[in-house]
């Protein structure tokens, strides 16, 4: 199969070609792919050329500026294919639902998500911290057996998606959704969990204190974090400090690596338990 060089190889100078940035997401039937500033007047060119390497991809989005706000939604502009940015994304056995503008969702994340879903062992109740369209509920509750999933999400747009997910994947009887801040939720669930799932990278250690409160003894918490090579041990210290603070022991099993977002800078999950 040829690549995107080798397609665009005769359409592109030397220098362009040099700046080409060759990867890119597939979410559902969408491609998103970032154009370097020196290639913008030849990005309906790039995009065709995508579509015609990948037959299944209906719509090409370029990334505009990057996530942000409470949300972590980023900016997308069309430029090619159909003029819409809602598809339906395949992964692990379930159908999620989206759209790409208003929502928060990384298919970078399908391993980690499994990784997470394999964990889990019969019967146990999970809560989903930052749950977004639920893709760790959806894929939690097809690929285990838990009791039932709780997922939280503060974004009512995303939390829309999640309900729809819930029902395209007929998964109503182990998945429940709310709608709120999970420090306003969680105490009102009055609930303890066996594991819970942070998937919140930047500033999640601000809600540690939250899921040391509605956690079991001998449960597991899944706590997600950006660092560089050099600062793993600081996310571990975020972790032991948390708990320390809540007056709870701690035995931290792994340190995992769920992708390089930098040269040298990963998104990472510790994975540890509170005794």
């Amino acid at each position: 199969m040829a690549s995107l060089k080798q397609v665009l190889k005769n359409k592109l100078t030397k220098k362009e070609l040099a700046a080409l940035i060759t990867s890119y997401d597939v979410v559902g039937d969408i491609a998103i792919i970032e154009i370097p500033s020196i290639l913008n007047p030849k990005e309906k060119l790039i995009a065709k050329a995508i579509m015609q390497l990948n037959k299944h991809i209906r719509v090409v989005c370029k990334k505009v500026g990057i996530h942000k706000g409470i949300y972590r939604r980023q900016k997308l502009k069309i430029i090619a294919g159909e003029r819409r940015k809602t598809t339906i994304h395949r992964e692990n056995k379930v159908l999620i639902k989206l759209h790409l503008e208003k929502v928060y969702f990384s298919p970078r994340l399908s391993t980690e998500r499994l990784r997470i879903a394999k964990q889990v062992k019969q019967n146990e109740t999970v809560l989903v911290m930052f749950s977004g369209v639920a893709p760790y509920c959806l894929v939690i509750a097809k690929n285990a057996s838990p009791k039932v999933v709780y997922g939280i999400e503060i974004n009512p747009i995303a939390h829309r998606f999640a309900e729809e997910n819930v029902k395209l994947n007929k998964l109503e009887e182990k998945i429940r959704l709310y709608l709120g801040d999970v420090r306003i939720v969680v105490p009102m669930l009055k609930k303890k969990f066996d594991r819970i799932v942070m998937p919140l990278p930047l500033g999640g250690e601000n809600f540690l204190d939250t899921a040391l409160s509605a956690i079991k003894k001998g449960g597991t918490i899944h706590f997600y974090d950006f660092k560089d090579i050099t600062g793993f041990e600081i996310a571990k210290e975020k972790v032991l400090k948390a708990c320390k603070k809540a007056r709870k022991k701690c035995e931290i099993i792994r340190l995992v690596k769920c992708g390089q977002i930098a040269p040298r800078t990963y998104r990472i999950c510790i994975d540890f338990k509170v005794c």
